[in-house]
Parts: structure tokens; C-alpha cells; sequence
């Protein structure tokens, strides 16, 4: 499995995600307390054996950049491959931003023309999920697909959800494919994950592009599966995953993640899931603190109530302070006899004494870094 190289495009549309992508990429996304979500698709490809992995960014990557480092936590620090950051640059013909996935993976030739893997994994990143990439791989090559697509059964589709649906015959290959219809008649959705050969995607891409392209999806896959021209199969994933693209999926995300079940399943013992390490005591709880149904990371005080919530690293909630149904990032601080229900509150977001800040449960209130309320 030291065969493959891993692709991961940080450069989807983050409009629906507010306030919570003014200053950063969704790859950056903080999530379940200690986390971010690019620790997941990074993860997976090392897991399954990658040790190649290329990170094409996008647009406020500075966070990202700065979290994954050189890559030591991943184990991709290494003098052979490892992992490469690439941003947009300047050219005559290139302004600084990537029209899609295609433009993107273009602009990008010579690091994949100098890879030596066979095979490429190539992800979008506002998927969280924790699988093993090894039974994908052999099932793309025993189909014989020039690409091969993850996907679970198509769930319900909110007003903002982007979704790509297809359809598949009993030979497991995709025979109709939809981009982000208002109601999907198809029956898989993707999962932002295709595995194929590597110089398959360098003349995919290399011929698209010379006609005037830009999206993978459906410039690429949705005409070579419509109109013919590429067999694409598609690989049924063993666990779920999940979409962050809109305030409504992250929310519902993380208070998934308070089940027992959901983490057993994201947080398997034989596919860990990595992350920047940030060294620090553990959390510390008051005389008067009060918590039940939640996730509090370390380097913490706790002196309030927090109820069914997920607590970054560093939250500080005083005396008096409840916070229920929340989400609330690293080094927040909530004051003295506030109350919180239903939130999301970003870094260093400070709540003063006696704030209330309750929002409805299908639409929770988003309080963007560094704000004071």
C-alpha cells in the first residue's frame, strides 16, 4: 500500500459556513474539541499507507499552514516524500485563485508528474470520516474503472447542502450522475474521495484543461459518466461520513460526536486519528461546576454548568455561567452568570457577565473569533 500518493483540495465554495470561514479554510475547521477536520482526510491516506501526500490550498490558509507544520504528527516529516503544502501562485495566466478542482490539479502538474506512486487518492476535505482506503484501492483495481468513487446511500438534502449523486448498475459502475439537484433522483452520494491510476489523472486532467475546463466534477466526471468516454465505478464506504458545508452540518457533526457510538466509529483503535499537539494541563473543575453529556478538552476551567456541549481546549465558564446544546472553541471565555443554548462561539470569543445568547435549534447563533458579546 506504500504504492499510493494522496491529493487533498482545500478549495471548496465555504459561503454557507459563515462566520466560521471569514478567516480560514473548512480543511482548518476546528471540531470534537481538539481537533480539526483536515486531521481526518490526513489521517486516513497515512493510515492507509500513503506517504505522499499533497495539500492544494485554496484561499485563508494561514491557519491551515500552521497546523499541519512539516507534518510530524502525521509521521510525514521524512526526508523521502512526505507532506507538501501548495498554494496558488502568480502567472500570466494564472491570477492567484483556482477556478475548481481541475484549474487546481493543473496548476499543480510538476508535483504530480515527479510522484512516483502508481495509484492517487484524491479528496475534498469538508468530509469527516475515519476509513481504511486499502479495500477501495483493491476493489478499483479488480473493477478495472478508471476512477473509482467512495459513497454512502443519499440522505436527506438541506437547502444548503451541496451534494453528488449517482446511480450505479449491478456491475457496481456509475451510469447517471446529478450535481447538486434540488431533489436528487439518484441514490448514492458521493464522498469526495476517488481513487485511480496516477497518470490517469495526469492525462485527465492534461487533455480537460486543454479544452477549456475548469471542474472536475462536471467537466470530468459527470460528462464521462453521462456521456461516456471513462468507466467510473463507485465503492460503497464500511462507515459514514459526514458533510461540513453549511453551520447546520458542522453543529449537527459535533453533537453527533457526544454519542458513544459515533466516536467508537470515528475513533477506531486501528486507524487513529492525528492531530497538532498542544501540551497543556488538564481541565480543571470548580467546587460549583456542574457537567454532564459533554466533550471538554484539556487546559480548561470549569466552574459553571455545561450541559450536552463540546469544550475546546482553554474554555473558561465561571461561576454562574451555563452553557447547554453549545459549541464552544478554544480559549473562549464565558463570564460570570451568562447563559448559552444552541451557540457556536469561535476563538477567543468572550461572552460578558450576565449575556444571554439563545438560538433555535435548527439555526444555532454563531459568535465569530475574537468578538466580545
Amino acid at each position: 500500500m506504500e504504492d499510493i500518493m494522496g491529493i487533498i483540495y482545500t478549495g471548496e465554495n465555504d459561503a454557507s459556513l459563515r462566520e466560521l470561514t471569514l478567516s480560514r479554510a473548512v480543511a482548518a475547521l476546528p471540531v470534537i474539541g481538539r481537533y480539526r477536520v483536515i486531521d481526518f482526510q490526513v489521517s486516513c491516506l497515512v493510515n492507509s499507507g500513503a506517504r505522499n501526500v499533497g495539500v492544494i490550498t485554496q484561499r485563508n490558509y494561514h491557519s491551515l499552514m500552521d497546523h499541519l507544520g512539516s507534518g510530524k504528527e502525521w509521521n510525514l516529516h521524512s526526508k523521502k516524500d512526505g507532506l507538501f503544502i501548495l498554494p496558488p501562485f502568480l502567472t500570466r495566466e494564472h491570477v492567484g485563485e483556482y477556478e475548481g478542482m481541475l484549474d487546481a490539479l493543473r496548476s499543480n502538474m510538476g508535483y504530480l508528474k515527479r510522484s512516483r506512486q502508481e495509484y492517487a487518492i484524491v479528496l475534498n476535505s469538508h468530509i469527516v470520516q475515519n476509513i481504511d482506503f486499502t479495500e477501495m484501492l483493491s476493489f478499483h483495481i479488480d473493477t478495472g474503472a478508471d476512477i473509482t468513487m467512495l459513497y454512502q446511500p443519499a440522505g436527506e438534502k438541506g437547502p444548503n447542502d451541496y451534494r453528488v449523486c449517482f446511480d450505479l448498475n449491478e456491475q457496481n459502475i456509475a451510469t447517471k450522475l446529478e450535481i447538486n439537484p434540488t431533489k436528487p433522483r439518484c441514490k448514492n452520494e458521493w464522498l469526495g474521495a476517488m481513487v485511480l491510476r496516477r497518470e490517469t489523472l495526469v492525462a485527465t486532467v492534461q487533455q480537460a484543461t486543454s479544452e477549456g475546463y475548469h471542474s472536475f466534477t462536471r467537466d470530468v466526471l459527470q460528462k464521462g459518466v453521462n456521456g461516456g468516454g471513462l468507466t467510473v465505478a463507485g465503492y460503497r464506504s464500511p462507515v459514514r461520513g459526514w458533510h461540513i458545508d453549511s453551520v447546520q452540518a458542522y453543529y449537527k457533526f459535533n453533537m453527533a460526536a457526544l454519542d458513544a457510538d459515533t466516536r467508537a466509529e470515528l475513533f477506531a483503535p486501528e486507524r487513529p486519528i492525528y492531530t497538532k499537539v498542544r501540551d497543556d494541563m488538564p481541565a480543571r473543575y470548580g467546587e460549583r461546576a456542574r457537567a454532564s453529556g459533554s466533550l471538554v478538552a484539556d487546559g480548561g476551567r470549569i466552574e459553571g454548568t455545561v450541559e450536552n456541549s463540546v469544550i475546546f481546549r482553554g474554555v473558561i465558564v465561571e461561576k454562574g455561567a451555563t452553557v447547554r446544546n453549545s459549541i464552544i472553541m478554544q480559549d473562549a471565555v464565558i463570564h460570570e452568570d451568562a447563559e448559552l443554548d444552541h451557540c457556536v462561539l469561535d476563538k477567543q470569543a468572550v461572552v460578558n457577565r450576565g449575556g444571554k445568547l439563545i438560538g433555535p435549534a435548527s439555526y444555532p447563533i454563531v459568535i465569530s473569533k475574537n468578538i466580545t458579546v
